[in-house]
């Protein structure tokens, strides 16, 4: 008797455990940790005064605090923001036809705040691994736009990037380490896309469509509240 009273209570434990740390409606879980942003490879073509120069653009990645919040309408859906300190970008000119001749230079540095908010789902596992989908939609700001030393001698200023609206889509998951603590991983696209300008020799002549694009990174600790 007292030994399937034990196995039954063991046996308890192991089918309630996980149902104990589901998510319930109203919970809200804050995330800190680390995040990538790997833009697009692609070139940017850059054209002056409406003409094809045949140099172009490419953004190198950035790696920040990331911040991550989410609240629970049930034990499926929760709605996340997703927040990060700045991420600066190098921006590399190509000049493969010595136009300007600087193929390869250190065009510029660029800063942008990329807020996401998004809907997720997640499933329903019935363990400490819960996967999940979202889909959101990102508004990206860009501040802070400079040239460096060597296209201002060339006469390039006032770099200005104007602010992108694109879709969001994720895949992800949290693992429970206790009641309160888990650790987070995800991967998500984003669709960002700005139209850039700047002056060459005193003139709003140099324009560009850069398509960010990026695949973003992150892997986080989070709590429980």
């Amino acid at each position: 008797m007292v030994k399937n009273i034990l196995a039954l209570s063991v046996l308890s434990t192991l089918v309630l455990s996980p149902i104990a740390i589901a998510n319930q409606a109203g919970d809200v879980l804050v995330r800190g940790g680390i995040t990538t942003v790997v833009p697009d490879t692609g070139k940017t073509p850059i054209l002056l005064s409406g003409t094809d120069s045949t140099m172009s653009l490419t953004v190198d990645d950035s790696t920040q605090l990331g911040l991550n919040f989410v609240y629970f309408y049930d034990s499926n859906w929760a709605l996340e923001l997703l927040a990060a300190t700045p991420f600066t970008h190098d921006v590399t000119i190509q000049d493969k036809n010595a136009v300007l001749g600087v193929d390869g230079a250190l065009l510029g540095k660029v800063t942008q705040l990329p807020p996401t908010l998004s809907a997720l789902y997640y499933f329903d596992t019935g363990s400490k691994f819960k996967p999940y989908v979202g889909l959101g939609v990102n508004y990206t700001i860009f501040f802070d736009e400079k040239f460096e030393a060597t296209p201002k001698s060339l006469g390039l200023t006032n770099l200005e990037l104007d602010g992108s609206f694109g879709l969001s889509a994720q895949i992800g998951a949290d693992y429970q380490l206790s009641d309160k603590w888990h650790v987070n991983a995800s991967v998500r696209y984003i669709d960002i896309q700005s139209d850039t300008s700047f002056d060459v020799g005193g003139k709003n002549v140099g324009k560009a469509e850069i398509d960010v694009d990026p695949m973003v990174y992150s892997v986080m600790i989070g709590y429980k509240f």
